[in-house]
């Protein structure tokens, strides 16, 4: 028979708030803990090991991925769970690519190779990033990207390569995991000064440097996910 642990025990191991484990309780991320003659929760000792995940899975993977991953495993369904993992490492993959592509754009401006300033409207730029125009009118009301007109009769929006560079970047924390990292991130944008190469490009930098601990994370949380699955005999 199984020993049964006290929430207060695990809250403290973990650094977390006993709070915090009847809220992931109460979303379904771990199965229901038992209840004592007077009340109290007392957990078996699977309970730590699905609470070790939850920790270290979201900080990479955030707490939507962590949730439908977690239910998946109850139900025993690790083939979909994996899947759902593949996909949000897939998406951090792209999320490089983007930052390839600010950076290369970024050194076609440094090189002047395009002396006539390559301009793209609304629709071109949305079919160039795959994003919807309504992104792009949304990103500019919040002021992280600026247009110009065409003239004062169509008003027509114009992005330049200074702006595609921004949009590039900003796209590319669209699966990033909410922080404060992300929104100081996000405020350094729309913050930047028309032409300013050298601080774009520290903001790509930053952005890289994010990425690389996102992948550190998830890592890590991996590790912790096979530590449960073994436990479950998943695997």
């Amino acid at each position: 028979m199984s020993r049964l642990l006290r929430p207060a025990d695990i809250a403290k191991q973990l650094g977390i708030s006993t709070s915090s484990l009847r809220n992931y309780e109460a979303r379904g991320l771990v199965p229901p803990a038992k209840r004592a003659p007077n009340g109290y929760r007392e957990y078996t000792s699977e309970h730590p090991v699905y609470f070790e995940c939850i920790v270290a899975m979201s900080p990479g993977f955030g707490m939507e991925i962590t949730s439908s991953v977690l239910s998946l495993l109850q139900r025993r369904e690790l083939g979909e769970a994996l899947w759902l993992l593949n996909d949000a490492q897939t998406a951090m993959h792209e999320d490089r690519k983007m930052l390839d592509e600010a950076e290369g754009l970024l050194i076609q401006i440094k090189e002047e190779k395009t002396r006539e300033r390559t301009r793209k409207n609304i629709g071109e730029m949305a079919r160039a990033t795959k994003l919807s125009a309504s992104t792009l009118r949304y990103w500019e009301k919040e002021g992280y990207i600026q247009s110009a007109r065409t003239n004062e009769t169509n008003r027509y929006r114009q992005y330049d390569l200074f702006q595609e560079v921004k949009i590039w970047l900003l796209k590319s924390t669209q699966n990033a995991v909410y922080s404060s990292d992300v929104v100081l991130l996000k405020q350094a944008i729309a913050k930047l000064s028309e032409g300013d190469l050298h601080t774009l490009q520290a903001l790509i930098e930053t952005a890289r440097g994010a990425l690389v601990q996102r992948n550190r994370e998830q890592l890590g949380g991996l590790h912790r996910l096979y530590q449960l699955c073994t436990e479950l005999k998943l695997i």
